[in-house]
């Protein structure tokens, strides 16, 4: 199958979670020997090399940092390419262009909304109508687009992936029994986290936060506060080994940053076999891929919190959990391959 992947900015301009999705899909494909190129602004050097190969994926030039010439010269280029699909990103200025590049090449327009595009209220309405189908990582996100005025028809939820295989492929780190993960940001909420451990200073665990940012410090200094800093390590960000080994060897993750348009580490953590403790947040999907998974919490404040984790202490520890292969990576290309098959 030949497909165009479209977006103005990639993963080299900035690496986003919705960049990054966007490119591995395109890298999935490849790696199934579909024929796949991703017509972008060049991010490249060279003022005549019209490509960039890397990892598999052709980057293909339309315009040399201008929206203007990326907006204009996309129909023509898709036109010339004649791709048996078009799959987008709805960020500007490529949605609009991608559709008439579509149907001079007379393909169906897929668009891959994460949530986190720089698509302001421009995306929505008609804009949030053309592609024929809309696909988004989460319930969260449908809800937002349905919001802006995507039909429930036309979106599809395929969720984040990972690779299930590298769970086994590290060993458990055994000094860890409560994990968090997440950038330490105004989004981090961490405090919850930090006062449930508070609640539960007479009883006997470790814990582990991964994860830096502007508000490390504070966090550090709130754990110390609470009389449990040398119980609570800090590890700063970790490479994805080490958090495998931590999840692996955890007994249970806690979940509760504010905004997670798709809860990917606490994905992780559940493969790598951690009961998931969840706290439910408005902005947030994590309580999504809880829903229906025996080995999980859903609480709303630190005392539900402190429960769940003496409740949590009651199941059986494991190391790896094989349901979660539904989301190993070559399952969920699969889904794609699966709206790309409908469309055609």
């Amino acid at each position: 199958m030949r497909v165009a992947f479209v977006s103005f900015r990639t993963s080299h301009h900035e690496a986003t979670a919705g960049t990054r999705r966007f490119e591995r899909i395109a890298r999935l494909l490849v790696r199934r020997g579909h024929d796949v190129t991703l017509f972008c602004d060049q991010w490249w050097g060279g003022d005549t090399v019209d490509s960039f190969t890397e990892d598999g994926l052709e980057y293909r030039r339309v315009s040399v940092g201008g929206r203007p010439s990326f907006r204009l010269g996309l129909p023509f280029a898709l036109a010339r390419h004649r791709p048996d699909i078009v799959h987008a990103r709805p960020s500007p200025p490529q949605l609009r262009s991608a559709r008439w590049g579509a149907r001079l090449a007379r393909a169906p327009l897929v668009a891959d909304w994460f949530g986190d595009e720089e698509t302001s209220e421009a995306f929505g309405g008609r804009s949030a109508r053309r592609p024929d189908r809309l696909v988004v990582p989460s319930q969260l996100v449908w809800t937002r687009a349905r919001e802006r005025g995507a039909d429930s028809d036309q979106l599809a939820v395929v969720p984040e992936s990972i690779a299930f295989d590298r769970v086994a492929a590290v060993e458990p780190d055994p000094d860890i029994d409560l994990v968090y993960a997440h950038p330490l940001n105004e989004h981090a909420t961490l405090d919850q986290f930090l006062l449930a451990l508070a609640e539960l200073r007479r009883r006997g665990w470790e814990a582990a936060v991964i994860g830096d940012g502007p508000r490390r410090e504070a966090y550090e200094e709130m754990a110390a506060e609470l009389q449990i800093a040398d119980r609570v390590s800090f590890l700063g960000s970790c490479d994805r080994a080490r958090r495998l080994a931590v999840y692996r060897g955890a007994h249970a993750f806690v979940q509760t940053a504010a905004r997670e348009l798709f809860a990917t580490e606490l994905l992780w953590a559940l493969a790598a076999g951690c009961v998931g403790i969840v706290e439910y947040q408005a902005e947030s999907s994590a309580h999504e891929l809880v829903e229906n998974y025996p080995r999980s919490f859903r609480v709303t404040d630190p005392q539900e919190l402190a429960d769940a984790i003496t409740d949590a202490g009651n199941m059986e520890r494991l190391t790896r959990e094989e349901s979660w292969q539904s989301y190993d990576h070559e399952a969920v290309i699969d889904r794609y391959l699966g709206i790309y098959q409908r469309l055609l």
